[in-house]
């Protein structure tokens, strides 16, 4: 793990480093408290910090403030060294942003027990993190395509249809459904309807824009909401879409698979007040008189 050290005293420093790197620390050098920030300033700083209370320019104390002010998500634990040992300066430290508070001179046993501590802390922190996130990732996509799951796609339509009449922008919301998927589950069984789904998944998402949002919307049916795109546009994106699927056959479980889909589009022009239910219904009633017709088609209409 780095450790970032800051000490104007340049023996100190060099003692602290060599003390470090024996630990097994890499260590990241500061010889004052402005060098500190900056050395923090990086795409991956050290989560460790020894900084002297006493240097010059800034100080430990306003190092610690800054830290917390300008860093307040990322995991870092400083530790701040002083000669100091009043029950005031110790409130002093903490109450400036700093984890730990040792006084010199530290023996090397304690900073290294210090220092270990809060290396476990930092990591339990980032298992937290990292826990929360899938929890997260769990809560709002569907696990069997990764995908943003039904709730998540229609919060993003409502978001969007609201921001469509905020700003006046047009707005697509394309309703699709694989056409004779019960056929696949019933001749080739469920695990290969599966893996239909989640290689229909990545086509739609490798084929729409970067910045359109994909859902599965239910069973065999993908809700794409396709923020600032107007009439043409939206007929050509589903267009894009439903040919990319004709025209390449899906390999499932060693058979080759031709799979087509249906779109309904429902197109806002922008500027329009339109609750989200009034959009998937006009979409809907569209993609199901694309299936009417015969299937493996867009249909699209305007609010």
């Amino acid at each position: 793990m780095r450790v970032l050290i800051a000490d104007d005293d340049a023996i100190h420093l060099r003692q602290m480093e060599t003390l470090l790197v024996k630990m097994g620390y890499e260590v990241v050098k500061a010889s004052d408290g402005t060098q500190a920030l900056k050395a923090l300033e990086g795409p991956d700083p050290a989560p460790l910090a020894v900084l002297d209370w006493m240097m010059p320019g800034m100080d430990g104390l306003q190092v610690c403030r800054e830290i917390r002010k300008r860093y307040a998500e990322r995991l870092m634990h400083v530790i701040l060294l002083t000669m100091r040992d009043r029950p005031d300066d110790l409130v002093a430290g903490l109450e400036a942003g700093a984890d730990d508070y040792l006084v010199k001179p530290v023996s090397h046993g304690e900073l290294s027990a210090r220092l270990r501590a809060a290396q476990r802390l930092i990591e339990l922190q980032q298992k937290l993190l990292e826990a929360h996130e899938r929890l997260r990732v769990l809560a709002t996509h569907d696990e069997l395509t990764g995908l943003l799951n039904r709730r998540a796609i229609l919060d993003t339509l409502s978001r969007e249809t609201e921001r469509s009449e905020r700003q006046a922008q047009p707005l697509a919301a394309l309703l699709i459904d694989l056409d004779y998927f019960k056929r696949v589950n019933d001749t080739h069984g469920h695990l290969a309807g599966d893996a239909v789904l989640r290689e229909a998944a990545r086509r739609i998402t490798a084929t729409v824009r970067s910045y359109d949002a994909v859902g599965r919307y239910g069973g065999e049916e993908f809700l794409v909401v396709a923020s600032n795109l107007d009439h043409a546009g939206a007929l050509e994106l589903a267009e894009r879409v439903r040919t990319q699927f004709k025209k390449d056959p899906m390999a499932v479980e060693g058979a080759s698979l031709p799979v087509t889909l249906s779109v309904g589009v429902a197109a806002l022009p922008g500027g329009l007040k339109a609750p989200t239910h009034r959009v998937l219904a006009l979409a809907d009633d569209c993609l199901y008189k694309a299936k009417r017709s015969g299937r493996d088609l867009t249909v699209m209409e305007t609010l």
